[in-house]
């Protein structure tokens, strides 16, 4: 995503004072930027993407019965999306929003008057299902719509209303693997199903689209004797089997016709030209093409006989496109060779060269395989960042951890996407994790602040929510992602839809501002397009200082400096960072020092060629610091 500055940066700058004075005194605006061709307000300075699980944003019923159905513990619905949640969405400085389980995916919920067929309750995990067994890429998940008749219309509504709100729509595309029982309810015409088609007799061929294990039929994995895939719930299908012969792969690889409890035993391996022995079958892409642009990519595939299921997942990728989606979140793309991504990428820029494509990729040392020949905008920094903030915020490592992570990816610190919480993850606030989601404040200055990648949100992450529910399948400390359930703190914000917060506590709603605080910086800070500079060398303090962590981000008229600290007790201290880091116009404005979060001025003195900072900070504190050129 190509992102300019105006050229009228301390007009920004006063602006984006005024943005966070106004976050300051209210937790929620609908007077907050969108993007706009006004000239009153500054650009989005770096994609913030707030990701709602779709099933769960909007349910209000807060039963949350362990292994309860849809009636009993209740579900969102697209419609929930209201202009108002939408709006105080943006105030967050949202500019993507990444609807999780949009795409129609196996659930023991019975859509038969829909004429939706019956999923098999053995073969799904949870009563709502894996919003990564997609039954139907040609359709919605029908619990998200008030009339499932009118899913499809359902979510184009919402997508319109996204962009209205001045937001970008993100769907997942899981490439490696679908549900077990993938039958989709209605195809556009000219397109067959994935799986119509195969050879069945053999356990690969280049142009089936799954993997087989001929002459044996499918077991149900051996679960232990107190496990029902129901919770106890009647289902006419559920009686420990499942009709697939031959078997074909489970998703994770898992090459067995009964696999194990612990494989993606709900979904099956999609085939991508990769033979049994993992040799390839289609073209190389030469090395070369690390360096070539997108439109040379898309030119290499035209005239290549490939495998057919690159043609089946394009042509889905296409559909969604047409529906108005802005993008992709690839589930698991590291499963998936590098070589189709940029067959597919490059069919995608092609049709929207704007497309936003984030993913899943947790081998550092294929990073730059994903993005220069696969043709990836963004990467989680997972195995990176994340997992280095986690350590600090646990007490399990020094703040050095994360300059280590930084300059791990500084090649291509751009394009690594921060977050502190996923649908993966554990919440910040569980007791596994960091126990109070006050902890995740100097981690969220870090995270959305230190790079121009995009950062990250999972709804409920700004109030607090701790994912300690025992909703069923899924396990406590992350929000379930295969269950019918309410999320309570997000739901106190939702306050029965009026989405006013009128139901948090004090320190819930003083979270959110915090949030909305750090991150409309994040989004319309000019600095955040400057370079990434650690001052963790230039550090002074009394007591600790591996608990304390500080960087530049510089720009000639519009510097930010940031010291967060992670410590428990309250450190006291100073940044010396060298003249040479500050422009000559900033210098010559006496680098009088203000902290964005509450437009309170910060000692700073020059002297002899140093800008000496100083600071005390209480546990969880940050300084976000801007000079006076703002003014």
């Amino acid at each position: 995503m190509n992102l300019r500055l105006r050229q009228h940066v301390p007009v920004a700058l006063a602006l984006i004072s005024g943005l966070v004075m106004m976050a300051c005194s209210t937790s929620h605006s609908a007077d907050y930027p969108s993007e706009s061709s006004d000239s009153r307000y500054p650009e989005q300075q770096k994609p913030v993407v707030y990701q709602a699980f779709t099933r769960l944003f909007g349910n209000k019923n807060s039963t949350n019965k362990p292994w309860g159905s849809m009636k009993e513990n209740g579900v969102g619905k697209f419609a929930d999306f209201s202009d108002k949640a939408l709006s105080e969405i943006r105030a967050l400085g949202v500019s993507h929003i990444w609807y999780t389980g949009v795409p129609h995916h196996a659930t023991s919920t019975d859509y038969t008057q829909y004429s939706i067929s019956l999923d098999d309750p053995d073969v799904i995990k949870g009563r709502a299902g894996s919003p990564y067994a997609v039954k139907d890429y040609y359709n919605v998940d029908p619990d998200l719509a008030t009339d499932p008749a009118f899913r499809m219309q359902e979510f184009e509504s919402l997508v319109k209303r996204t962009h209205a709100n001045g937001m970008k729509v993100i769907i997942d595309i899981v490439p490696n693997h679908v549900a077990r029982d993938y039958s989709p309810f209605k195809l556009p015409n000219g397109i067959t199903a994935l799986g119509e088609g195969d050879d069945t007799s053999v356990a690969y061929h280049r142009d089936n689209n799954f993997y087989y294990v001929p002459g044996s039929s499918f077991d149900v994995p051996a679960h232990s004797a107190s496990f029902d895939p129901m919770g106890g719930a009647e289902h006419p299908l559920a009686d420990g089997k499942f009709d697939e012969s031959p078997a074909k792969w489970t998703g994770n690889g898992a090459r067995s016709a009964q696999p194990d409890v612990n494989d993606w035993y709900e979904t099956v391996k999609i085939n991508y030209g990769v033979r049994p022995d993992g040799s390839y079958d289609f073209p190389a892409l030469p090395a070369d093409y690390a360096t070539k642009p997108i439109d040379a990519h898309f030119a290499f595939w035209q005239d290549k006989s490939l495998p057919d299921s690159w043609y089946k997942m394009r042509d889905i990728a296409l559909f969604w496109l047409d529906k108005g989606v802005d993008g992709f979140r690839f589930d698991m793309a590291e499963m998936v060779p590098v070589e189709f991504w940029s067959f597919l990428n490059a069919s995608i820029k092609h049709e929207n060269p704007d497309a936003f494509l984030l993913a899943e990729v947790y081998q550092p040392d294929r990073y730059r395989d994903y993005l220069h020949l696969g043709k990836m905008d963004y990467l989680y920094d997972k195995v990176g960042l994340y997992d280095s903030i986690k350590d600090v915020m646990q007490g399990s490592k020094d703040v050095s951890v994360i300059d280590n992570a930084t300059n791990e990816v500084s090649d291509i610190a751009d394009s690594m996407l921060h977050f502190l919480e996923n649908h993966d993850e554990q919440r910040i606030a569980s007791a596994p994790f960091a126990g109070n989601a006050e902890r995740g404040k100097p981690a969220l200055v870090v995270s959305a602040l230190n790079s121009r990648a995009p950062f990250m949100l999972y709804f409920g992450q700004e109030v607090g929510e701790d994912g300690s529910e025992e909703t069923g399948f899924g396990d406590p400390s992350r929000t379930t992602i295969f269950d019918y359930a309410g999320v309570p703190a997000h739901q106190r914000w939702m306050n029965e839809g009026a989405f006013d917060g009128g139901q948090l506590t004090a320190k819930e709603q003083a979270l959110r501002t915090y949030y909305q605080h750090v991150l409309t910086i994040a989004a319309f800070h000019p600095a955040m397009q400057g370079g990434f500079q650690s001052l963790q060398q230039f550090i002074r303090t009394a007591s600790d200082e591996n608990s304390t962590y500080s960087f530049m981000r510089t720009l000639d008229k519009a510097p930010l400096v940031v010291i967060s600290h992670f410590g428990d007790d309250t450190v006291t201290g100073a940044v010396d960072i060298p003249r040479r880091l500050f422009s000559d116009s900033v210098v010559a404005s006496g680098i009088n020092m203000v902290d964005l979060l509450n437009n309170e001025p910060v000692a700073t003195r020059v002297d002899n060629g140093v800008i000496s900072i100083k600071f005390s900070l209480a546990k969880n504190q940050s300084l976000i610091l801007s000079t006076s050129a703002m003014k």
